[in-house]
């Protein structure tokens, strides 16, 4: 009998939180089935250096704002679990999303819906394609957003996004509970990758304001969040169900 190896897929994998959460997952054996929407050449590379370190991981095009091209994309799925010797996988990541510098006063109806259907309709009709396709017992992690919490300017049409996705995460937890499938949303605060236009991470005015209301005195950096999710997906966790985490650094406490 051989051992299962593991399966996840992560949705956003090319780059940030997504492709450190993919390497994260790598190092813990874990095989993934990454996804990127419109960087090929940057998912190539991230399937590069994850097999150069022992592991394994297969890039897949994706738009998750796109639903109907949801079903063609399970096919792919279903083809890939069987080119890996398997029938299901073990994890999804909700990762995939774009930015928005959106006040309640400026805001236009047609950015809303597009991030409308990035983060709340893709997220919820592609969970439910794959439910299907995610082994019982596994495990869902949903990406919200330390904004829910922290209210801050220009952010209200993304943070209203990120706080349903953090009321779905609950009734998923709720649904998927009898098939023992743990669903959970970690909400990161301020990271340094090139979300936003890399305002964290190229700005120092910005890095400087972060740090100072931030407990632990910085910005965080991807690799504060994709091993922590890793964690969160390991058996260790299998326990911790319906929740919000928050990965800040103690932003605003």
């Amino acid at each position: 009998m051989t051992n299962h190896v593991p399966i996840a897929l992560v949705t956003g994998g090319s780059r940030g939180l997504g492709r450190s959460t993919a390497e994260a997952l790598a190092r813990r054996g874990v095989t993934s089935i990454f996804t990127y929407n419109t960087n090929k050449t940057e998912a190539d590379k991230v399937v590069s250096l994850i097999e150069k370190a022992g592991g394994k991981a297969v890039a897949l095009h994706l738009d998750t704002g796109d639903t109907s091209s949801f079903d063609a994309f399970v096919i792919s799925v279903q083809q890939i679990l069987q080119v890996l010797g398997a029938e299901r996988f073990d994890y999804l990541v909700n990762n995939a999303g774009n930015s928005s510098g959106m006040a309640f006063l400026n805001a236009q109806e047609e950015e809303f819906d597009t991030l409308y259907r990035i983060h709340v309709k893709g997220v919820f009709f592609l969970t439910q394609k794959l439910a299907p396709l995610i082994r019982d017992g596994g495990r869902i992690v949903n990406i919200s957003s330390g904004l829910t919490r922290i209210i801050m300017a220009n952010r209200a049409a993304y943070a209203t996004m990120k706080a349903a996705v953090e009321t779905m995460t609950k009734y998923m937890a709720f649904e998927l509970g009898a098939r023992r499938i743990a669903v959970n949303c970690v909400a990161p605060g301020a990271i340094a990758t090139d979300f936003s236009g890399g305002v964290v991470r190229d700005n120092p005015d910005v890095a400087k304001a972060i740090a100072g209301m931030t407990a632990l005195g910085r910005p965080g950096q991807p690799d504060d969040i994709g091993p922590m999710i890793a964690s969160l997906l390991s058996e260790d966790n299998r326990w911790v169900n319906a929740q919000r985490i928050e990965v800040s650094g103690g932003m605003r406490i």
